[in-house]
């Protein structure tokens, strides 16, 4: 099918129509989004004088929804620019404009009886071919589209996008009786190219699935807790990041949903799933009910799991539900060996095997989750899917799980899971004991840089399809290696461009990964074409090694501390100055360094999902890798288009002395971070290592020339160092900033004014670095510089001093 989406109609403005609308204008396409009509005036309304006629009062319930979503944070659009590509309307009005539409999408309220009444109307003035799918998250899809053309039908399906639409990357697509083969591959590959998905064909079958699964495992674990005698913090702790799982775990995470739209979904697997071997256990506990009973449904009503409280002193406290008394205490710290245990192993993955042999609590709940988790979903094929990997796919992106079920089970073995599976009493699909009598020992392999799962139709490896857009480090990493150090692996990615792959815990920037670094680009000079730095790890980079520099620093070893930063504004310079093409490939957090070295790059290819900035006035430094100098070339480039050139420059101090972080890839563009015409986004992260690799062999392709340094960076000097000064004076006098503020931001004037020259001036980057140098140094004697450092390394959260 090849058909272009340029134009999308979505129908329903609640929180979820109003996220995909807004997800669409994120990637370009321009949204028509409808809503109903009041039926009364508020008393805003009657003030003005204004009727149920007036368009300001037929399109209030579209235009406020849309406005709180927009207000909503985290954001659900990349950029405030980009809500301006949607067009608000109501169903009465407007809904004729859908005939200019390419995809009607519909998010109104779950019941099937008005949702076939908005098909109905809909099917009067939508024009053949055109897409139309329903956002449900469990009404059958083939009960939608009865009576409809069978243009409509055969244009119909499910497309079940998680909330918030922006950041959960699942999209289920499920089949009506007459949907084309050819929609369905139209919509798996757009979701996935164009909105950043993780595509899953489902059948339709209650909750699709992953909820489904997700429900089982929360239900599951809602049975177990009073069993295992476990507190809400014990779970919370048991499975949140030390399993790969988001940091609200379970509870934190019930409470943000809502309680009530948990229970809802399982309610509805428990009515419409009575064949499903573990019937018993989407049953309500009974002190789920109790809860639903007193509207402690989670951050709606202000309390679920847990409860925020004013204390007598004016505190605010989180305090925790006691799960046997249902009453509300101060929080309890949750420890177990086993947890302790998993410490040094810094792979998810790696750490399984550890926690389901643990010998405390800790170890009781994994196998026992585990085996109930391993049993459930290998039941569930080919009920729900007739492929494994599409319940890890669906569990990874709409539950923020870093490993699906199967993944888990192959970490721990094969024969380990059956025995956990045993021990609870329970029994594999018949499946698994003919997958081992053929031979096979787990659900995946790595076959040449693929991803091969067991295809029980064919009673095989086949390949997981799709993936031949996609460059899978973890694939490639052993067989590609070209080297290594404890700080990067670097792996030959094929046509002559290399990757360097931080290996160092947060991927911080130490001396392993600048000599790695610099390793590369050796290699590359000498035998390839090109160089990606990238990698695949939950952040890009938090930023350089604070901890190597707080220990220098103590121990005034302030000639080793100036030869490492010498080392980083050098490796930084290679990155730009070198005889090959570089490109960063940052995505989620790329702070301070991990900044700085993507701004060095000949092109940066960043997520739309990234989060990036010069972060340092945190730990009380300047930029130090080449940041502060950086900033100033920039604001120096766009003097030109500005004629008050000290404005200019101030908006670059200003992106580095309130340590300004973009909340997406497109707001990098206005911190002067990213660059229009050189930078690119991509939507889907999984494609960026591979749309970096296509950029660094097109730069040679076309005949790169390693660049002259520059010596024409314009500095204002004086003029601009006055300035400065007389405001940070001005903002301690107002106690907007401490005095150790004060004094870092002076020391950032110092640098991106070019000194205190007495005239505008050129000058090159090598005296710019010389200055950058000094006053990071010179910061670094700083009892409270050191203070923040130290800080910042217990904490993670910086400190005002």
């Amino acid at each position: 099918m090849n058909k272009h989406i340029k134009k999308v109609a979505v129908i329903g403005s609640g929180i979820m129509g109003s996220g995909i609308a807004c997800h669409f204008a994120n990637i370009g396409v321009q949204v028509l989004l409808l809503d109903i009509i009041p039926r009364e005036l508020n008393e805003a309304e009657k003030a003005r004088g204004l009727s149920l006629k007036d368009a300001a009062v037929r399109n209030r319930l579209v235009n406020d929804s849309l406005a709180a979503a927009l207000k909503s944070n985290p954001s659900p659009i990349y950029h405030k620019d980009f809500a301006g590509r949607i067009t608000t309307g109501n169903l009465e009005d407007d809904l004729e404009k859908v005939a200019s539409v390419d995809w009607i999408i519909e998010v109104v309220v779950e019941r099937l009886d008005i949702k076939k009444q908005v098909f109905e109307k809909l099917e009067k003035h939508r024009k053949p071919g055109t897409l139309v799918s329903s956002n449900t998250s469990g009404i059958p899809i083939r009960f939608m589209s009865e009576g409809r053309s069978e243009d409509f039908q055969q244009n119909f399906c499910g497309t079940h996008f998680f909330n918030p639409a922006r950041y959960l990357r699942l999209f289920e697509i499920i089949p009506g009786p007459k949907t084309k083969p050819e929609v369905l591959e139209f919509l798996n590959g757009y979701g996935e190219q164009f909105l950043g998905k993780t595509s899953v064909i489902a059948k339709d079958t209650p909750a699709f699935i992953g909820n489904r699964i997700g429900i089982f495992s929360i239900q599951s674990l809602f049975h177990m807790v009073r069993e295992l005698g476990l507190t809400v913090e014990e779970v919370d702790k048991l499975t949140g990041p030390v399993i790969g799982r988001p940091k609200s775990a379970t509870f934190r995470t019930v409470d943000v949903v809502g309680l009530d739209t948990l229970v809802h979904v399982a309610k509805g697997i428990l009515e419409n799933c009575p064949e499903d071997e573990r019937h018993e256990n989407f049953q309500i506990p009974g002190f789920i009910e109790t809860m639903l009973k007193n509207n402690w449904l989670g951050s709606k009503t202000g309390q679920g799991f847990y409860k925020k409280v004013r204390k007598e002193d004016g505190a605010s406290e989180i305090r925790s539900l006691d799960l046997e008394t249902l009453e509300y205490r101060s929080g309890k710290k949750a420890r177990f060996d086993t947890l302790e245990a998993t410490k040094a192993i810094d792979k998810v993955i790696d750490r399984f095997e550890v926690l389901v042999n643990g010998k405390d609590k800790a170890g009781d709940f994994y196998r026992k989750s585990f085996g109930a988790l391993f049993a459930y979903v290998t039941h569930r094929i080919p009920e729900i899917s007739d492929e494994l990997y599409k319940i890890d796919d669906a569990m990874k992106a709409g539950f923020g799980w870093e490993h699906g079920p199967f993944q888990i089970w192959d970490a721990i073995g094969l024969e380990r899971g059956l025995e956990l599976i045993a021990d609870e009493g329970q029994s594999p699909a018949a499946w698994v004991k003919e997958m081992k009598t053929k031979g096979a020992t787990s659900f995946y392999q790595v076959k040449e840089g693929a991803t091969y799962y067991y295809d029980l139709r064919a009673g095989a490896m086949q390949k997981v399809p799709g993936q031949d857009a996609f460059i899978i480090l973890d694939n490639i990493r052993k067989t590609r290696e070209v080297y290594k150090n404890p700080g990067v692996v670097v792996e030959d990615l094929g046509d002559g461009i290399l990757n360097v792959e931080f290996q160092s815990k947060m991927n911080t920037i130490g001396s392993e990964v600048l000599a790695g670094l610099n390793k590369a680009i050796d290699l590359a000079e000498r035998d390839f074409q090109g160089l990606v730095v990238g990698n695949q790890a939950a952040n890009f980079s938090v930023g350089a090694n604070i901890g190597m520099i707080f220990m220098m620093a103590v121990e005034q070893e302030y000639d080793e501390l100036h030869y490492s930063i010498k080392m980083f504004q050098e490796t930084m310079m290679r990155m730009r100055y070198s005889a090959i093409p570089t490109v960063a490939a940052p995505h989620g957090m790329c702070l301070g360094g991990g900044c700085e070295l993507s701004m060095h790059a000949d092109m940066v290819v960043a997520a739309a999902e990234t989060y990036i900035g010069l972060v340092e006035f945190g730990v009380g430094v300047i930029p130090g890798g080449g940041g502060s100098k950086e900033m100033a070339l920039r604001a120096s480039d766009t003097f030109h288009k500005n004629d008050v050139e000290l404005n200019v420059l101030q908006e670059f101090f200003l992106t580095i002395g309130m340590a300004k972080v973009s909340t997406s890839a497109y707001e990098a563009y206005d911190l002067g971070i990213l660059q229009k015409g050189k930078d690119v986004v991509v939507v889907n992260k999984d494609r960026q290592i591979a749309t970096a690799k296509a950029y660094a062999k097109l730069l040679a392709e076309r005949g790169y020339t390693q660049p002259i340094r520059r010596t024409d960076v314009k500095v204002l000097g004086k003029q601009a160092l006055g300035m400065f000064l007389v405001g940070t004076d001005a903002m301690e006098a107002g106690k907007y900033i401490s005095e150790h503020d004060k004094k870092i931001a002076n020391k950032l004037a110092y640098v991106m004014a070019g000194g205190d020259l007495s005239e505008a001036s050129l000058v090159s980057e090598d005296y710019l670095l010389e200055l950058e140098r000094e006053a990071f140094l010179s910061l670094c004697t700083e009892r409270k510089t050191l203070e923040r450092i130290q800080h910042m390394l217990k904490t993670g959260k910086p400190l005002r001093n």
